[in-house]
């Protein structure tokens, strides 16, 4: 009787193998990996674009009583000069108006925002004595596209004509403050709004015939208000606008009882030489319109509508967000039409950013459908059932450690997957292949299953190796690519590699183990045997 020693494996890969071809923990260990996988798909972070790291920031630096040619001068361009020292910045931009001067720093795409707004804030703070006597200290604003780009914008309309402006402001607020409050939200902010103010209109020929100049009607008014702004505007009846006037007065007629003067031994009230009325902020000009369809498929007339913005934390999922901001706003829904106000939501980035997902995911498992019934019909159906087991079982590796490393999931990311997709089963297909060979091969007639299993995958061990470094070598110089391009096309270098070196281990591990259970060896005349 012959015996045949059993095969030593010498690669990586038929170590593995042979480690994982009669090993209990195996299926474990493919029901483990697919499970992980499921997990990160479902709670890793989605959006519709990756985020980009853009960094700058915004100098505003205010001298009272300078005109824009003397803010351009003595402000704008020292300021400019100063920052063009900085390292890293891109492009800069100033603007001069009255009474005020400001200038954007805009760095290049990548840089880190913390080290840019570092950079800018020592440069202002160590060259302070640029600034003429008399400006204020300099306010720097840093950008945070992170936040300052809203995933959800609401407009706010009445259907009620009752509804004034300040009213849809005020409601517009509290749900503002609700919205605020929800989880993962960074900002919330209002646009195209009126609030509430006292307006005075001054008669310049009351003014003349009582004696009284711009001046005393200034300080008198500022003994009550914390906030009277310049006075700039005239009207053609020869009236000068006075704006912003409110504290805690309660009423214009308190507003009108403001004592200006004593004239030939009378008291004069700001009532007698203006017109104080109780409305909204009519200097600010901003204001957007919007027409709803009806439901007879018409469109209602243009009217005024208040924009309520919602932005969220880096990194946090959008669809999460955007649902629970869409669940904060049906539980408002009636306090909102009984005052009145009715809502329509022109844009949501969770919803966009869940239907691109998707869409990919189905794609993804469509290719995965068409490769196997590709191998169906070179291999055969049981090797095309193996090579298939071991694409989302490589996917949930790769979007696990993609979780983990704090990626989101976009359009870029599964891009990423469905570009390496023919990259992900040629290992697969090698060892099956190879599997197929020696099954069918004359001379394995008296081999042991286990044995062919290990030998086969020992052989394409290292010249698929040594491929697959290859194609890893040729992603990696992407990772250094800058600007724009760089930071959108991140997450290919990030996952590709990742996705080819699981590949590797699920082909090495999984394909010999359920080749050795699915596969049946074919019957070949056996070689005579020596007898002992």
């Amino acid at each position: 009787m012959s015996t045949e020693e059993s095969y030593k494996p010498t690669d990586i890969a038929g170590k593995l193998a042979s480690a994982f071809l009669r090993n209990p923990l195996t299926t474990v260990l493919g029901v483990f990996l697919l499970a992980i996988g499921y997990i990160a798909l479902l709670i890793m972070p989605r959006e519709e674009n990756p985020q980009m790291v853009v960094s700058g920031s915004t100098v505003i630096v205010a001298l009272p009583g300078a005109s824009a040619a003397e803010v351009q001068k003595v402000i704008v361009q020292p300021l400019e000069r100063k920052l063009k020292e900085v390292k890293g910045v891109q492009h800069i931009y100033g603007r001069a108006m009255d009474n005020v001067g400001i200038v954007n720093a805009a760095f290049y795409i990548g840089e880190e925002k913390e080290d840019s707004n570092l950079k800018v804030y020592d440069k202002i703070m160590q060259n302070a004595d640029i600034f003429p006597k008399g400006s204020m200290n300099p306010i720097i604003k840093p950008l945070d596209i992170d936040i300052d780009i809203p995933i959800v914008s609401i407009a706010f309309f009445a259907h009620d004509d009752t509804v004034g402006h300040v009213e849809l402001h005020d409601k517009v607020k509290k749900i503002q403050h609700h919205l605020n409050g929800l989880p993962n939200v960074a900002v919330t902010a209002i646009k195209g709004d009126h609030k509430h103010q006292f307006n005075i209109e001054l008669d310049l020929n009351k003014l003349s015939g009582y004696n009284i100049s711009i001046g005393q009607v200034v300080q008198a008014v500022q003994s009550l208000a914390y906030s009277v702004p310049a006075v700039k505007n005239r009207t053609k009846d020869n009236q000068i606008i006075m704006l912003g006037v409110k504290n805690a007065i309660e009423s214009s007629k308190d507003v009108g009882n403001i004592l200006i003067a004593q004239y030939q031994q009378s008291a004069i009230y700001l009532r007698d030489i203006a017109t104080v009325s109780d409305s909204y902020d009519i200097q600010n000009f901003q204001s957007a319109s919007i027409s709803v369809q009806k439901d007879d498929g018409k469109f209602s007339p243009l009217q005024e509508q208040v924009t309520l913005t919602v932005s969220k934390l880096q990194g946090t999922n959008a669809v999460v967000i955007a649902n629970a901001v869409k669940k904060e706003l049906e539980q408002h829904r009636e306090f909102l039409e009984n005052s009145g106000v009715r809502y329509v939501i022109t844009r949501n980035d969770g919803e966009r950013a869940d239907e691109a997902v998707n869409e990919l995911v189905y794609h993804l498992v469509l290719s995965i459908i068409i490769i196997a019934i590709l191998l169906v019909v070179v291999l055969g159906w049981r090797e095309s059932l193996i090579v298939t087991f071991t694409i989302p079982a490589i996917l949930a590796i790769t979007l696990f450690i993609a979780y983990l490393s704090g990626q989101t999931i976009n359009r870029i990311t599964l891009f990423a997957f469905l570009l390496s997709l023919g990259l992900l089963v040629d290992a697969a297909i090698i060892v099956i292949e190879n599997i197929h060979r020696h099954y069918h091969s004359p001379e394995s007639a008296d081999k042991s299953a286990d044995d062919l299993m290990i030998k086969a995958t020992d052989e394409i061990g290292p010249p698929t190796n040594i491929a697959t470094l290859a194609i890893i070598m040729t992603m990696i110089p992407m990772a250094f690519v800058g600007q724009m391009m760089g930071q959108f096309m991140k997450p290919i270098p990030a996952n590709v590699p990742i996705a080819l070196v699981a590949s590797l281990f699920v082909a090495y591990i999984f394909t010999p183990y359920l080749a050795v259970r699915m596969l049946k060896k074919p019957k070949h005349p056996s070689k005579e045997s020596d007898h002992v």
